[in-house]
């Protein structure tokens, strides 16, 4: 399955029936009265999320979603049949953003969650509906309401506990391979993941979920290379585990560079928490090894691990590492908030 991160969709909400102008016509009854009925409710557009989804590739191959009109009131009193809703099924992690790209709509984190996006006219009232003491033969009746159509833009951000960063080339893949079931393509030769993948982990009998991202490159936040667009998916993570490839001539200049790709996206990424580990460490002697994590460690300020995912080296040490920080963020989130004194 292909994987598609961003889709734009066209909304059309079903219009309201029309009300009905009717008279009862009965032997015998030489008064019989109104009885148009209401026109049906038109269909609404929602969305909501569910379960099986990771990517957004079945709305490459529709963009339109109607619902249906109410029908219209017929005579016998009868109400016209409610148009049947639209829904968009999409997944978990999805927002919904206006066609400026920029205003969101709703945030859908949740398996459930439904949001109204174009709501369905109101059917229009018979003549029934206006007969009174005073008017006992009306003969006039409501039209439904119009339809609602509007345009939005449907964005991916993987749900993820954690999220790999690393130009390419970094071994993020390999790492990915290494602690999880997930098979993304691994070669012996350089070139870059172009979409998002997703491992389950398992460190000291528990599982978090990884995301590992396409590589950055310089530049990438003025839209270089594959750019940052992909940078999204890494939003919600609690920890952000930066790669840094040990074979490289300059390991500072690679961590300069993400750090700085990170400051340039803006918003809080570049202040998540990081767990900075020196990859391909089996590719090095030791003492080429010692000077390269040595002069990570003073650029960084602070713990640098080294590991080997092709030779499994250091693998466990890392995981309990960004375990460590989940379990901080899980424990913030369901602190009580402090809401001051109370008498």
């Amino acid at each position: 399955m292909k994987f598609l991160d961003l889709a734009k969709v066209h909304l059309k909400s079903g219009a309201g029936g029309n009300g009905c102008v009717s008279f009862r016509r009965a032997a015998h009854e030489e008064y019989g009265g109104p009885d148009g009925g209401n026109g049906g409710q038109g269909g609404d557009v929602w969305a909501e999320a569910v379960e099986g989804l990771n990517t957004l590739i079945d709305f490459r191959y529709q963009q339109h979603f109607f619902a249906q009109n109410g029908r219209p009131g017929m005579g016998k009193q009868r109400s016209g049949k409610d148009g049947e809703d639209s829904v968009l099924r999409v997944p978990v992690g999805t927002e919904i953003l206006e066609e400026d790209e920029e205003t969101v709509i709703a945030d859908l984190t949740e398996v459930g969650q439904r949001v109204l996006l174009a709501a369905g006219g109101n059917g229009g009232f018979g003549n029934l509906h206006f007969k009174s003491s005073t008017n006992q033969a009306p003969r006039r009746a409501n039209s439904g309401q119009p339809i609602v159509e509007r345009t939005v833009w449907l964005r991916l951000k993987l749900i993820a506990d954690a999220g790999l960063l690393g130009l390419p080339n970094a071994g993020k893949s390999t790492f990915l391979a290494a602690t999880s079931n997930a098979r993304p393509k691994i070669a012996d030769y350089p070139f870059t993941t172009l979409h998002p993948n997703l491992g389950v982990v398992g460190v000291d009998n528990a599982e978090f979920v990884i995301a590992d991202i396409p590589g950055l490159i310089a530049g990438a936040h003025e839209g270089k290379g594959i750019g940052d667009r992909f940078l999204g998916h890494v939003e919600r993570c609690a920890v952000l585990l930066h790669l840094i490839d040990g074979t490289s001539e300059d390991v500072v200049g690679d961590y300069h560079t993400i750090i700085n790709e990170l400051e340039q996206y803006g918003g809080e990424l570049a202040h998540k928490p990081r767990v900075t580990a020196l990859n391909k460490i089996d590719a090095l002697d030791d003492v080429e090894q010692a000077e390269k994590h040595n002069a990570l460690e003073q650029a960084t300020g602070g713990e640098v691990l080294q590991i080997s995912g092709v030779a499994r080296e250091g693998l466990t040490e890392v995981l309990r590492a960004v375990r460590a920080q989940i379990i901080t963020r899980n424990k913030a989130e369901a602190a009580p908030e402090d809401t001051g004194w109370r008498p």
